[in-house]
């Protein structure tokens, strides 16, 4: 119980009412639209303390407790989830091979994962069709007023579904493959960070990258759960 309690301090999560949202891949000139289920997402980026308490590993190229973990790979982020999902007494979403470091996911499980991209975009619109949800300089930390750093979690503005740091901070991993054929396993992220300039931090954007490998320091992630 004392383990539970712990976390429970951590953890604030937002119901995310169901909607549609259309994707586009700018690279193909491809658009897609997607139905979407209601979820729970975190308010905020998981953080540094957040993930020493669940994994015991501090990772983070900058230091400050509540400010975003980062330097984490994809696969980082999902043992994360699958430890807090185990701590909570949830089914597991992934079920993970540590020799080669493959994957399953179980869309229907219970426990903590990554967001679709689909449902991230969606959640950062906040039931808008805006690239953003306010001016960058209130919302986001960005190379302009970053001062080459991250910052606390929720020190800027959120949007209209509560939502902070969507846009600048680190980059969020999402649960997503980004096209299987041409780049094989790597997996998307999104939403800009403190190195990007403001043309980075939008909505829209979609980035990828291998997904045991490849760990910077402006790319983190959030949580959500199925409802």
């Amino acid at each position: 119980m004392q383990a539970v309690s712990n976390i429970a301090s951590f953890l604030s999560l937002t119901e995310i009412p169901s909607g549609r949202i259309t994707l586009r891949d700018d690279r193909l000139k491809h658009t897609w639209t997607i139905d979407l289920n209601p979820f729970l997402l975190s308010k905020f980026q998981v953080t540094q303390e957040f993930y020493r308490h669940v994994t015991g590993e501090s990772p983070s190229a900058f230091d400050g407790p509540t400010h975003p973990v980062e330097t984490v790979s994809w696969y980082d982020a999902v043992v994360f989830c699958n430890k807090l999902s185990g701590i909570e007494g949830l089914v597991k979403c992934y079920e993970i091979n540590n020799r080669d470091f493959q994957v399953q996911f179980d869309s229907n499980a219970n426990g903590y994962r990554l967001p679709t991209e689909a449902e991230w975009e969606y959640a950062c619109k906040a039931g808008t069709n805006l690239i953003r949800y306010g001016e960058l300089d209130q919302i986001g930390w960005y190379k302009t007023n970053a001062n080459a750093t991250t910052h606390p979690v929720g020190s800027k503005e959120p949007n209209a579904w509560g939502l902070y740091d969507m846009l600048g901070n680190v980059w969020e991993w999402c649960n997503d493959i980004y096209d299987e054929q041409v780049y094989g396993s790597y997996r998307i992220f999104r939403g800009g960070g403190w190195f990007d300039e403001e043309r980075g931090c939008i909505a829209t954007n979609r980035r990828r990258s291998h997904p045991s490998s490849f760990k910077i320091d402006d790319l983190g992630f959030r949580i959500a759960r199925n409802l």
